[in-house]
């Protein structure tokens, strides 16, 4: 088999189990030592044929890290780790997504419906909030906002 068909065999493999930034799918393939022209060949192919996309990859990790509870900061920062463009990431974390709202949910589902008084256990679940990746902004309102979620 010629390396350009295993270096395609090996790409569509891998985005057969799941969506795959350019970059991961290039970092994967060179793991495997491949030509790095081969590997830019093949990855040409696959975006041309849409078998490969950026766009798709950025919705769909966006949309399965928040269902998972995470913020936004958190899921921007994992798509930069990823290769996802700036453009891209902010494209689908400023979408239709209620992030204060998603900050209650996993809030409540952590801690409970009431919202403490006491500056310590405050202190305690703003801090997970915070490192699921909510804003301040975001996790102010859940502790302002007197409103059921």
């Amino acid at each position: 088999m010629s390396e350009l068909k295993e270096v395609e065999k090996v790409a569509l493999n891998l985005l057969a189990r799941r969506e795959h930034s350019q970059a991961e799918l290039k970092s994967k393939l060179r793991l495997r030592k491949f030509d790095e022209t081969t590997i830019e060949s093949v990855l040409a192919h696959l975006i041309k044929n849409d078998f490969q996309s950026d766009n798709r990859f950025t919705e769909i990790y966006v949309r399965m890290r928040s269902r998972l509870g995470y913020g936004p900061s958190r899921i921007a920062q994992e798509l930069q780790q990823r290769g996802a463009s700036n453009e891209l990431i902010n494209q689908y974390l400023t979408g239709d997504l209620d992030w204060v709202k998603m900050a209650a949910h996993v809030r409540q589902k952590r801690f409970g419906r009431l919202i403490p008084t006491g500056f310590k256990e405050q202190a305690k679940q703003k801090h997970f909030l915070h490192y699921r990746g909510f804003t301040t902004d975001q996790i102010k309102a859940v502790f302002n906002d007197d409103d059921d979620r």
